[in-house]
């Protein structure tokens, strides 16, 4: 059996007394690729913020390699590329370099993730300079300079032409590949399916957690973004 690096048991989160989720259960085994899938405003970015300790749940336990949270000093093991990272600090006139410096332990780290993501020729260049595609690579490898075992990704491809997505999700694949376990929220379902080893559907409770052929012979699309959100099938699957 694989190491759970993230196991969340009967989460509820509510914003100002409404319901975001409820009920979560759900465990991310090492080495796992994860597209973690819902309409706007089911909870996604919510769960991300909540295994990175961001917010607290009012109900439930988070554990992080094999650690009560509020136990689990190694944060470093995290990698975390928020929503629209690129339009936020790429109002800024600092080179590539001084970003992944930010996170960075060591010149030749930074060097190293650059290098991963096929940026190091750029290293010198301003990030206001760069295409999306591009800076979304940079902010990657920002997060990948602390050698995380786990990278969670926001959106990551909002705002990326076509080709550049392609590139972005083959660098994914590499990572993955690399051992790099990965959690990406997107409502690119169709892109995300091709890509991902486990799928999680999120829409306030959790709809599914399985195979992308699993997904896509349930249906689960239709329960996800159809007219009858209401109905919605607890199905969990651990392969």
């Amino acid at each position: 059996m694989s190491e759970v690096l993230v196991c969340l048991k009967d989460i509820h989160f509510a914003y100002n007394r409404e319901l975001v989720l409820e009920d979560i259960d759900l465990h991310i085994e090492r080495g796992s690729y994860l597209g973690l899938l819902g309409p706007n405003g089911s909870g996604k970015s919510t769960l991300l913020k909540i295994i990175l300790g961001l917010i607290k749940p009012q109900k439930g336990e988070v554990e992080l390699f094999g650690q009560p949270q509020n136990k689990f000093k190694d944060h470093f093991k995290i990698g975390y590329v928020p929503q629209k990272a690129t339009q936020i600090q790429s109002q800024f006139p600092i080179s590539v370099e001084e970003v992944i410096s930010l996170t960075a332990v060591s010149k030749k780290a930074a060097h190293q993730a650059l290098t991963k993501v096929g940026m190091y020729s750029h290293r010198t260049r301003l990030i206001t300079e760069l295409s999306g595609g591009e800076q979304q690579r940079v902010f990657i490898a920002k997060a990948l300079a602390a050698s995380p075992e786990i990278l969670l990704l926001d959106e990551p491809t909002v705002g990326i032409d076509n080709e550049s997505q392609k590139d972005f999700y083959s660098l994914l694949r590499e990572l993955n590949k690399e051992g790099l376990t990965i959690v990406i929220v997107s409502h690119d379902t169709e892109d995300i399916i091709k890509e991902v080893s486990r799928v999680v559907c999120v829409n306030r409770r959790l709809v599914c957690h399985v195979s992308p052929k699993e997904f896509i012979e349930g249906h689960f699309q239709d329960e996800l973004y159809g007219d009858d959100r209401k109905k919605i099938i607890h199905h969990h699957s651990h392969a």
